[in-house]
């Protein structure tokens, strides 16, 4: 269902693994996957991870900024609630060109996780959804 979203480019699996308890990593993850800016972020093909850090304190659970990690694929963009010394931003911009994509937020405090699916959210959406007339 996911890859057939209205004018959908990319298929997105939102991990979400060491938060306080399964039911907040999945809050977390969830506000992550609905996130416009997030979706709009990857449409673009930008490792936006400002527009994670966000989606994570928006979701209203436990987290600290000074513990968080992000990565996107295997690549680690953000560690302990700043820019990665490894970051790549080649390395990155290419893995966002993919359609199937991988974002991984570790909160760093507890055993929680949970995997939400999404896609992104492009043109192709908009021109669907403001044609459309009922």
């Amino acid at each position: 269902m996911v890859r057939d979203g209205e004018g959908a480019t990319k298929q997105v699996s939102i991990h979400v693994e060491g938060a306080t308890s399964d039911q907040s990593a999945f809050r977390i993850a969830k506000s992550i996957a609905d996130s416009p800016l997030v979706k709009t972020a990857i449409a673009g093909e930008d490792a936006n991870w400002g527009r994670v850090v966000m989606a994570v304190g928006k979701a209203g659970e436990p987290a600290d900024r000074d513990k968080l990690a992000i990565r996107f694929g295997d690549l680690l963009v953000a560690k302990d609630g700043e820019r990665a010394a490894v970051y790549d931003e080649a390395a990155t911009s290419a893995y966002m060109k993919g359609e199937d994509l991988e974002l991984t937020v570790s909160p760093g405090l507890g055993e929680g996780k949970a995997s939400v699916y999404t896609c992104d959210l492009t043109h192709g959406y908009i021109t669907i959804n403001g044609d459309y007339r009922s």
